[in-house]
């Protein structure tokens, strides 16, 4: 296999990397070579683009052997093994950690222009490079991703050496490489056009994903990004959530991961039940996001704060997301949140109090499909930004009282909500958050959702 250029092997690697789209995903490309492939592999998998700009540190007298790497914000890798067997202190270290430092902020100013990096925690992060010969960046890119606190890292590259490769698969959770051959002399051999990749380029291909990003959750083609047809209401990634306040003031009577009995499948949350609840609120996420959302976990700890339990957790499994049908499978994202709400009341912490749901998006759907089964006893629900149009032929058989908040700019599933409220015959209101977009992202929104939501849950659940 040879490629035309980098474009062509960037767009041939993303076909190998399609079942990413269901996890929460940030590419990262090497620069300066690696991004024009990062960029195509952004732009197939919808996902956030940025670079990793790592340094190695070499062996003073052996350069080309690498006793350690940074990244940035004060990431600092260091190969332990190499260092004893060169003989090599700690000054010996810290010395080229300076060197490579301001090289390294160089490169950052360079090329994000001032931005800040992407938020890697508890994301999946993949590192993305033109080619892996001796595989040193590639390693070190590996290992400051996941310092940075990605949940999983994927090394993908068009080509690379096999012996390179296979020692990069004890670095990496999982490779991706289109081709090892045998006969590997140099990445540039299997490139037809194999230029100069030049800094210029790297900003510009930056700024068109960051651009092309902001259209997909603002654009006239409707809010997220949906499936091929670009669905309303089909939450994009969830963003970083560093700076979000997550815990409740005071240490809550129970607060840890929990594993539920979802029929077929094991199903993984968070659940945390302040002392004394008043009630408990099983949280249904949309298409594209899980658990692990900023927003909703910036809701339940509003909701943790005002004495309601919160439990937060994917209505799927990572293999079953990987079909984008399942995510759009009302009826089964329903049965698991039954189930889920089964669990909660078979648990001593939280039998016999009132159980009410928070949906946003596609888990807005489910979340009234499920409050409609007979003998339900769901206290109330919550859809935020969500799509109730969905469960369209379940909503007459909703009595549980139903908060719909949807923002005032998000205007295509405002009008979704409005006709679905027609169809409610239970106690409901449509509340318009004015400004909002459907991700809530713009200052104040959220907290207004979540005020909105907390007086609407404790209304009736006291």
């Amino acid at each position: 296999m040879e490629f035309a250029d980098r474009a062509d092997a960037g767009r041939r690697l993303a076909g190998r990397l399609g079942g990413l789209r269901a996890e929460d995903v940030v590419v990262l490309g090497l620069p300066r070579g690696g991004v024009p492939v990062a960029f195509e592999v952004a732009r197939e998998l919808r996902a956030p683009l940025d670079v990793i700009v790592v340094r190695k540190l070499g062996v003073p007298f052996q350069p080309e052997l690498a006793m350690g790497a940074i990244g940035e914000d004060g990431v600092l890798i260091v190969n332990e093994e190499i260092v004893r067997h060169t003989g090599l202190g700690e000054s010996d270290l810290a010395a080229a950690q300076r060197r490579e430092e301001a090289e390294m902020e160089a490169r950052v100013e360079r090329f994000r222009r001032g931005m800040p990096r992407v938020e890697l925690r508890d994301r999946t992060a993949v590192v993305v490079d033109d080619g892996v010969a001796t595989g040193a960046t590639a390693r070190a890119a590996c290992q400051v991703a996941r310092a940075h606190g990605a949940r999983r890292v994927v090394l993908a590259v068009p080509v690379g050496s096999p012996d390179t490769m296979a020692d990069l698969r004890r670095v990496a959770d999982e490779v991706v490489c289109l081709q090892e051959p045998e006969l590997f002399f140099a990445v540039g051999q299997w490139y037809q056009e194999f230029g100069q990749t030049s800094d210029a380029e790297v900003v510009e291909l930056l700024e068109r994903a960051a651009m092309a990003s902001s259209h997909a959750r603002r654009g006239p083609a409707g809010p997220g990004r949906g499936g091929p047809a670009g669905r309303p209401g089909d939450d994009p990634p969830d963003p970083p959530s560093a700076g979000l306040r997550t815990d409740p003031p005071g240490p809550p009577a129970l607060d840890e991961e929990v594993w539920i009995d979802g029929g077929f499948v094991e199903l993984t949350g968070h659940l945390t039940v302040p002392a004394q609840a008043t009630g408990v609120v099983a949280f249904a996420h949309g298409s594209g996001s899980s658990r692990h959302s900023p927003r909703n976990r910036q809701v339940a700890a509003g909701l943790n704060r005002a004495g309601l339990g919160t439990l937060l957790f994917d209505l799927l499994t990572t293999r079953e997301e990987l079909d984008r049908g399942n995510v759009f499978d009302i009826g089964l994202l329903a049965d698991r949140l039954v189930a889920a709400t089964a669990w909660l009341r078979g648990r001593p912490e939280t039998a016999g109090v009132r159980v009410g749901y928070f949906g946003a998006s596609t888990g807005a759907a489910a979340a009234l499909w499920a409050a409609a089964e007979p003998g339900a006893d769901i206290a109330a629900v919550v859809s935020r930004g969500g799509r109730p149009d969905l469960a369209d032929r379940r909503l007459g058989d909703v009595r549980a009282p139903t908060l719909l908040l949807v923002g005032g700019e998000d205007r295509q599933v405002l009008g979704l909500n409005r006709r679905a409220q027609e169809r409610l015959r239970c106690q409901n209101q449509l509340t318009v958050v004015p400004g909002a977009t459907h991700l809530f992202e713009e200052p104040g929104a959220l907290e207004a959702v979540t005020a909105h939501a907390r007086d609407w849950f404790l209304a009736y659940m006291r």
